[in-house]
């Protein structure tokens, strides 16, 4: 990999350093960008999150999506695991700790807002990112495709109700409409935009050639629309994490556990089910990881950007990159076990007791 991107751990953590500093040093600037919203959603983290994810969609490729019945297992895990146990298993992470053990450690009345920023993040499975995971864990890039895309598809439809399903039983009102909006414009027109480009690039003539070259130009403005962010999110919460530092270490508690948790579901579930590794890894990995743009996004629109769901979703994206990198290695050092156990079931197919052929 690129130097830049094989460090892209050091240069998430420089952007949170400088954008706590420029937060502290020139709050009236931030202030400024803060008040650019219309409908309850920042314009300028609305233009940095399109330029982030934008040359990732162009990379999925929903005709991709025929190749599902040849190799069905991933799928089927990545699906429950994002969208039938990670939603719900973080919000109970949520209240078991902001209700419970921590209960004393804060301030009552914004424990709701700690809960709601840990579902809209646990609601939210990887999207942009899982790229970059699923190429260091040496992934199979086409079935990691087919997973993004359609995660993305039942997140169009699933993400808005899920997520007020699980706010209503934490007791806060949602405001669908600012709901609805965030998914629109963080999912639906990005995928749109991107499958637009992949028509026009192949129209063309282009081919599979033609999309790569244009996202790999594409992909600096990703990583830049990243580290802006990132700049942005935490000058926005700078005063916060300074004055509060036991706060983001309580917030970062929940995340933690369910990052790791997650992921030993998926990995163990893939290693049972004899998924091949190449599979396995980026498949885990879409469970672990969160789409944390739309998650900030639909915090900022729901609760305001000095709001406690809008730092826990900040704090999770400062959680998710050393999280996700430790997670890569330890799924390279394991890969030999989901090797031993493909060359297993191949040894035992080709045995007399399987039935096999027993001169071959």
């Amino acid at each position: 990999m690129p130097v830049f991107e094989r460090y892209l751990s050091i240069w998430v953590a420089g952007s949170i350093v400088v954008g706590v500093l420029l937060g502290t040093l020139f709050p009236a600037a931030f202030q400024l960008v803060a008040s650019w919203e219309y409908a309850s959603v920042n314009l300028a983290v609305a233009v940095l999150i399109w330029a982030m994810v934008y040359p990732m969609m162009v990379a999925v490729d929903f005709a991709s999506l025929k190749d599902v019945r040849k190799r069905p297992k991933g799928l089927v895990i990545t699906v429950v695991v994002n969208w039938l146990i990670k939603p719900f298993t973080m919000a109970a992470l949520g209240v078991f700790f902001f209700k419970g053990v921590f209960a004393g450690l804060i301030d009552p009345a914004d424990a709701g807002q700690y809960i709601a920023g840990l579902i809209l993040l646990g609601a939210a499975p990887c999207t942009a990112m899982v790229f970059v995971w699923s190429q260091l864990t040496r992934g199979d890039p086409n079935y990691t495709l087919v997973q993004v895309s359609l995660n993305d598809i039942i997140m169009i439809f699933a993400f808005a109700p899920l997520v007020a399903v699980l706010l209503g039983v934490t007791d806060i009102q949602v405001p669908w409409e600012t709901l609805l909006l965030s998914v629109v414009l963080y999912v639906l027109i990005p995928l749109a935009a991107g499958a637009a480009t992949r028509f026009m690039l192949h129209h063309r003539g282009g081919g599979e050639a033609a999309v790569s070259r244009f996202t790999a130009r594409a992909k600096p403005f990703s990583i830049i629309g990243l580290l802006a962010t990132v700049v942005l999110l935490f000058g926005f919460q700078g005063h916060i994490i300074l004055d509060r530092p036991l706060l983001i270490a309580l917030i970062a508690v929940p995340l933690l556990i369910q990052s790791y948790g997650i992921f030993i579901i998926a990995y163990f579930a893939a290693w049972a089910w004899r998924v091949p590794h190449s599979v396995a890894a980026p498949c885990a990995l879409i469970g672990t990881s969160n789409f944390f743009e739309l998650a900030v996004a639909v915090a900022i629109g729901l609760f305001g950007l000095n709001s406690g769901a809008a730092l826990v979703t900040v704090v999770g994206v400062l959680v998710e990159v050393p999280v996700m990198l430790s997670l890569v290695a330890f799924a390279n050092r394991t890969q030999r076990h989901f090797n031993a156990g493909e060359n297993k079931v191949a040894d035992c197919a080709a045995s007399p007791a399987s039935g096999g052929d027993n001169n071959s």
